[in-house]
């Protein structure tokens, strides 16, 4: 192994190269024993069909208890090289920044000069973005198919399969989403798309290439490892139950209804889902593939939000950042609330108060962040760091049996006909995703989560805002906005999703607001209407 010495010079894949490093840090055992395990690793992904014909690559950072992890060095697999029969002496060593510190030597013919991998940039950004302590790069033949099933999906979507559990913040009845982005002629052409997904989606641990593969990361390699080969049996799994004309995305794992290009494969499931049905005033009603549901007010009193979730977040905010303030789960609240109020202070945004930094004590952080809470959840503020820290909370109230989720009594029936219809049922509501699961998995009714296939929150935008609903009909890959029902009682929110082409229905329920005269839009008292 020789240290790179031509400070400025440029790798091939536009990489800075470092000046010359001490011989004795980069050669250091922990060094030498992160090189020897991605050549380890590299012959088992190798096998495992991941990094077949050079593809793929592999890289972690050197852990060393005594360096923060954000200043750790980088150990990286070569470009171009059969990878099962890497050596340790094949790798590159960089800098957190990305410049190369250390770099092979070339082998005699028929051995090309080595090259840093192209992949380098996006490993980079997960570094970056997510603090990872590994990324894995996998061309497997599982996430290639899944994300051909469809092409009109900008998600791979699963739920109820034992090995989401292996997925970080995940479990057995969570949605697990992994977004899709779309492929280019050169791998270095794909940071800005992968960056963007990682900003869009901050829970997810992986993002997929279309008709290329998939980027995993994790705290560690052996997260990362685990992570990816839990990824690749969900894909498989996807593949085979739609070879058997099952979907994968649903709770029931039922029937794909009116499966579309399945050649082969039950071309007369589900016929109660049809391309139109009659009604008896002898008007078409549309196709519904998907039903979207607002929660307050549509499926869930508003006096349960304002009567109970809220007062419950408001009284709790100082106990809950107290028991866990040191956690990485408060912490990155705490930093979302810091972000959301230098903007509030900013734009003078009545109730904001400054947060001190870190140093000023966490007494003192606390009791800042209580009020800017409070004032947040007074004003009924529909902003992502709010959401989050209430579901958060609310998730104590949940397990601790102090809140039950309630909803109207036509509620639990819907979904149950809509589900074994075949229709798939959403939730699109600003608050976080977490809170909506825990509303609906601890109901009166017990554990509705069972007819639901996934969750919306404002990462996908505002209610009010008609690219939202575009982006949740993408996300869903429908042909047409149509076949979509979004249900609403929210007049602005029924405007914006009719203008992105769904059908929507306005919920009346007891509470709720008056409409406009003329809205225009269909309405109902119960789902049983639907």
């Amino acid at each position: 192994m020789a240290a790179a010495s031509a400070a400025g010079a440029v790798a091939g894949n536009g990489v800075k190269v470092a000046g010359t490093a001490s011989p004795a840090f980069l050669e250091s055992n922990p060094v030498a024993e992160t090189k020897a395990l991605i050549s380890e690793l590299c012959r088992q992904f190798y096998n495992l069909g991941w990094v077949s014909g050079t593809g793929g690559s592999i890289t972690i950072k050197v852990h060393d208890d005594s360096i923060p992890k954000p200043d750790q060095l980088i150990v990286m697999s070569p470009s171009g090289v059969q990878k099962e029969r890497m050596v340790p002496e094949d790798m590159y060593v960089l800098s957190p920044s990305g410049s190369i510190l250390s770099a092979p030597l070339p082998k005699p013919c028929p051995h090309k000069p080595p090259k840093c991998s192209d992949c380098a940039p996006l490993f980079l950004k997960a570094y970056l973005m997510r603090n990872a302590g590994a990324v894995i790069h996998s061309h497997g033949m599982e996430s290639c198919l899944v994300t051909m099933i469809n092409p009109l999906l900008k998600e791979f979507r699963i739920t109820h399969m034992e090995m989401i559990k292996g997925i970080q913040g995940h479990g057995y009845y969570d949605e697990l989403v992994v977004p899709i982005i779309e492929n280019t002629a050169h791998e270095r052409e794909l940071t800005d798309s992968l960056a963007k997904a990682i900003e869009a989606y901050p829970k997810t641990t992986a993002v997929l290439v279309r008709n290329h593969g998939i980027y995993v990361w994790g705290d560690s390699w052996i997260s990362a490892k685990t992570q990816a080969e839990c990824y690749h049996y969900l894909f498989d799994a996807a593949i085979k139950l739609y070879q058997m004309g099952l979907d994968w995305s649903t709770p029931s794992h039922g029937p794909i209804p009116n499966p579309r290009g399945v050649s082969g494969f039950c071309q007369n499931i589900n016929k109660s889902v049809k391309a139109g049905s009659l009604m008896s005033n002898h008007e078409i009603e549309p196709s519904r593939r998907c039903i979207v549901l607002d929660i307050e007010g549509t499926t869930t009193p508003i006096t349960f939000v304002t009567e109970v979730l809220f007062p419950y977040a408001r009284d709790n905010v100082g106990r809950h950042l107290d028991a866990t303030y040191d956690t990485a789960e408060t912490q990155d609240d705490i930093k979302l609330l810091r972000s959301q109020v230098q903007d509030d202070l900013k734009q003078g945004i009545a109730g904001s108060v400054a947060i001190p930094s870190d140093e000023a004590g966490k007494e003192e952080v606390i009791v800042a962040l209580v009020t800017n809470v409070a004032s947040m959840i007074k004003a009924d503020r529909k902003i992502t760091a709010l959401k989050q820290l209430q579901g958060h909370i609310w998730r104590t109230g949940f397990q601790n049996h102090e809140i039950k989720g309630i909803v109207f009594d036509d509620v639990p029936e819907a979904l149950e006909n809509w589900h074994v219809s075949g229709i798939k049922v959403y939730i699109y509501s600003s608050g976080s995703r977490l809170a909506q699961r825990l509303l609906f998995g601890n109901t009166s009714y017990g554990d509705l989560r069972k007819y639901l296939c996934g969750f919306f929150d404002t990462t996908v935008g505002g209610k009010k805002e008609t690219s939202s609903y575009t982006r949740i009909k993408e996300s869903l890959g429908v042909d047409n906005a149509s076949e979509i029902l979004f249900v609403t009682d929210v007049y602005e929110e029924a405007v914006a999703a009719r203008a992105a082409g769904l059908e929507v229905i306005i919920s009346v329920r007891p509470g709720n607001g008056p409409l406009p005269e003329n809205h225009g839009f269909k309405t109902i008292k119960s789902f049983s209407e639907i």
